[in-house]
């Protein structure tokens, strides 16, 4: 099977943009219908205990973090996701193509709560409405869910070596010598065992002493 070509920058760019305009439209259009069927800040059970919708807005970060300082947070989405478009014109790889489209997606959905919900530009308030108890006791949202799972993804494209020009990082196949120069076939102690040094009994080619005795036998 021959490798997939790279992709081109412009098709990167594409898949980027394509997948994260569709998660940030999903969590937009999710939390629309959280603000306008669900009541504010009372449980409602759609899976008993393991899946409760709670709509809050929150001014912080998980677990109520940083509700002072709402400000800090933006500026982070902002920094994250100026990043992700920059790095996305050095992408060539499928796979980092779609983990930064669909991270790129999560921060945007909550950066566009951070400038234009209330109470105002750029310290709004961020929609969660998502509980699940027995795996963590914040309340988060559809974006929050694609930023951690694409963080993790990306952590572990990392872990395997993968570049963002969709090459892998490769140990030297070629073995070194202490001074970590390679050391060629058939040198060394490889040449001296096949053709060993002064020992008639191994296949030494004969002399001229040895041709003079067997003409007198």
């Amino acid at each position: 099977m021959t490798a997939r070509p790279p992709l081109r920058a412009a098709a990167a760019g594409i898949i980027i943009a394509s997948l994260a305009v569709l998660v940030l439209a999903a969590d937009q259009f999710t939390k629309f219908l959280a603000i306008a069927l669900l009541p504010s800040e009372q449980p409602v059970q759609i899976l008993g205990d393991a899946l409760v919708f709670y709509l809050i807005r929150n001014p912080g970060a998980a677990f109520s973090l940083g509700e002072g300082v709402t400000w800090v947070f933006t500026i982070a989405l902002a920094a994250v996701a100026i990043a992700i478009i920059v790095i996305s014109r050095r992408v060539h790889s499928r796979a980092w193509a779609i983990l930064l489209g669909l991270l790129l997606g999560g921060v945007l959905g909550n950066l566009t709560d951070r400038l234009f919900r209330e109470p105002g530009f750029p310290v709004g308030h961020v929609v969660d409405f998502i509980s699940t108890p027995w795996m963590m006791p914040a309340i988060y949202n559809v974006a929050d869910i694609f930023i951690v799972t694409m963080m993790i993804g990306v952590a572990l494209l990392v872990l395997i070596g993968l570049r963002f020009d969709g090459t892998r990082e490769r140990a030297a196949e070629t073995p070194a010598t202490a001074d970590g120069e390679a050391t060629p076939v058939g040198t060394g102690t490889d040449r001296d065992a096949a053709f060993p040094v002064g020992n008639p009994d191994v296949g030494a080619p004969p002399t001229a002493s040895d041709a003079d005795e067997s003409r007198r036998d």
